[in-house]
């Protein structure tokens, strides 16, 4: 559990808080690059850090990011008009371009230089992955970007679902790293399997285990902290251990184990203090990875099935998720289809910022435990010597990823050699070879 003022710290975003001081020297993704793909399509409405912004892209293929009101009169930029490259304000006319400067003030004298004194809120944006990123951070010292773990390269596949939730972004994150969770939460959904190591279908994910009770080890990182939850396998239990291990990318990614498709992540993005930006990925080949729709499918995440146009969800609070009590008494765990909304079900009922003083935490919660020192912790070394955690000598190695594997009990599972999911990957050398097992689920 947390004091008050612990959570605060950890929770806060807006303004001054440290917390969002800190998140602002990473680059930060602010929308979808779908919400953009058109030149001189209609701006899209953005809010990060407790920040309102407009996004758009100009007649060139340039993609902004400014201050959702205009320097005049403050009218908001989102209804302004997208043409010849730059976004024009709709009451007096201002026009800008994605770096913030004034176009054209066509109310003001043609003999004025106000123009010249105007420049607008922008910031430094970045294209990567199928998201728009900015740096919203000191813009006297902007880092170079580097492309996130999820999308090492310009080719991976990356498939992305969106959902705008009315929760603090510390407990969307406590859900991502909690492995202990998924035994009961989403066990009709990760289905206990007799197969050598976790596998997709199109319907569910297979794991080898039916462990609920793992064991938890931690280790702290300069990035954030990777963890390992050991349970025992379905078979070969007396030598073996069912591991998956997750790794946590401050200040809001984290790298879920993956199945032997694809590579799975999510980001957690504060709106504000007490809504969030909550992205699930689905990573790797384009040959395993499913692709976006196919997905959102999978997920239950469709905009205009599951979401509204603005990734809000339909499943909500007030109508119980659509939660269907008939399927529960048939044997589905929770009555709610799609595992992320099984995960927005418990972190909304937890209202807007979830109470830490009053929790009784056990041995799962472990990694919930180092998440929150991890990041108080980061908070005090920010204040001290101002580098940010993950950022600069302290980013995440390129070669760190998250996995799970049924794993001789010999071998320490920090020290065990993995890739991310990759038919492009070769072989590990000193990989141990992979159990051979009669078992494995047809498909």
């Amino acid at each position: 559990m947390l004091t008050h003022q612990e959570n605060e710290l950890l929770c806060r975003v807006e303004g001054d808080a440290p917390m969002g001081q800190l998140m602002r020297r990473h680059w930060t993704p602010v929308c979808l690059i779908e919400e953009v793909a058109e030149p001189d399509g209609a701006p899209v409405k953005a809010r990060v850090f407790g920040e309102d912004l407009v996004v758009f892209r100009d007649s060139e293929g340039r993609v902004g990011v400014l201050d959702e009101y205009c320097p005049h009169r403050r009218a908001s930029l989102v209804y302004g008009r997208n043409e010849d490259a730059g976004l024009r304000c709709l009451y007096h006319g201002w026009k800008f371009d994605v770096g913030g400067n004034v176009l054209e003030m066509v109310s003001e004298p043609a003999t004025s230089c106000m123009a010249n004194k105007v420049k607008h809120k922008a910031y430094p944006v970045r294209e990567w992955g199928g998201m728009v990123w900015a740096y919203m951070g000191p813009q006297d010292a902007i880092p170079d970007f580097q492309p996130p773990a999820w999308a090492p390269t310009a080719d991976t596949r990356v498939s992305i679902a969106k959902a705008l939730l009315p929760c603090n972004w510390a407990q969307i994150l406590e859900g991502a790293i909690d492995s202990a969770h998924s035994s009961s939460l989403h066990s009709s959904d990760f289905v206990p399997a007799r197969v050598g190591g976790a596998e997709a279908t199109d319907k569910n994910w297979l794991r080898p285990s039916t462990d609920k009770a793992p064991r938890l080890q931690v280790e702290r990182t300069d990035y954030g902290f990777r963890y390992a939850a050991l349970r025992r396998p379905i078979f070969n239990a007396g030598t073996h251990d069912y591991v998956r291990s997750t790794v946590f990318v401050a200040p809001g990614t984290v790298l879920i184990p993956p199945n032997n498709l694809y590579n799975v992540a999510n980001i957690n993005v504060p709106m504000d203090d007490t809504n969030t930006a909550f992205y699930f990925i689905a990573w790797g080949d384009p040959e395993t990875t499913p692709e976006t729709e196919t997905w959102r499918k999978f997920l239950r995440q469709q905009i205009g099935i599951d979401l509204d146009q603005h990734y809000r969800p339909l499943r909500n609070h007030d109508n119980r998720f659509w939660q269907d009590r008939q399927a529960m008494k048939a044997g589905n765990f929770t009555g709610i289809s799609g595992f992320p909304n099984q995960d927005i079900a418990m972190w909304v009922t937890m209202g807007p910022i979830a109470d830490r003083s009053d929790e009784r935490l056990g041995a799962s919660d472990l990694a919930i435990v180092e998440f929150r020192r991890r990041m108080l912790d980061a908070l005090a070394e920010f204040d001290k010597d101002g580098n940010a955690i993950g950022t600069g000598a302290k980013a995440i190695p390129q070669d760190t990823c998250s996995y799970q594997a049924v794993v001789p009990k010999e071998i320490d599972w920090r020290t065990y050699a993995v890739r991310y999911v990759s038919k492009r990957n070769p072989e590990l050398a000193d990989q141990p070879a992979a159990l051979a097992t009669d078992y494995q689920v047809k498909q």
